[in-house]
């Protein structure tokens, strides 16, 4: 028998990120955390809180430090990682996105009060069909993204943990110009629904445990 997190235990999420997460150039509400926690709600969760730890241009390396100085609490019961296109961005090494996501992963159940059923990764959208990818070498950013998300599915799963491959629908922004925001890199917010539909999948198990 499954029980949903109720108004007794209501969801307390927390987005861990960068420029993805936080949404660059879209709305607060077209946010996915913020659309993920909506579309929860919807489905008869009692949703309390949404939390994001996000900076625009962060690496794997910020986004330590940033939790570092926001010191969250270990009472989060859905938390989510998606961090590593800024660590391509710059050329550095993929062992120190490998050693420093795990670290992240870590900390990330750690704020789920220890408990890795309630964590999932989403993968790094793949920023080279955009304008401003297209212009910096679409087939050598793709092929250097889905290094690093094959890193991070690797070390997700063996901890269990679902990796949310949103990595094609963020290519359909090539054909699609409604789904990239009007800094023609960022996705708009008609793609982040498209990735919490995504997400609602290997989410809702989660919550129902």
């Amino acid at each position: 028998m499954t029980t949903h997190l109720n108004s007794n235990n209501p969801i307390k999420f927390l987005a861990l990120g960068d420029s993805y997460t936080i949404g660059e150039s879209v709305s607060e509400s077209g946010r996915w955390p913020v659309q993920l926690s909506d579309s929860l709600a919807a489905k008869g969760f009692s949703v309390a809180k949404t939390e994001i730890i996000a900076t625009t241009g962060w690496t794997t390396s910020e986004l330590l430090n940033g939790i570092s100085k926001t010191a969250p609490d270990s009472t989060y019961n859905l938390v989510s990682l998606l961090i590593g296109v800024n660590n391509q961005y710059r050329g550095l090494e993929l062992t120190i996105y490998q050693r420093e996501f795990e670290a992240l992963l870590k900390q990330a159940i750690g704020f789920a009060g220890g408990d890795s059923s309630r964590v999932f990764v989403v993968s790094i959208p793949n920023y080279g069909v955009t304008p401003f990818g297209q212009s910096r070498g679409e087939d050598r950013i793709r092929q250097e993204l889905l290094a690093y998300d094959s890193v991070a599915q690797q070390i997700s799963l063996g901890y269990g943990i679902p990796f949310v491959d949103i990595t094609p629908i963020s290519e359909k922004a090539k054909s699609d110009t409604t789904l990239i925001a009007n800094d023609q890199l960022h996705p708009s917010a008609k793609m982040y629904t498209l990735w919490v539909e995504e997400m609602l999948p290997s989410v809702m198990p989660l919550l129902q445990q």
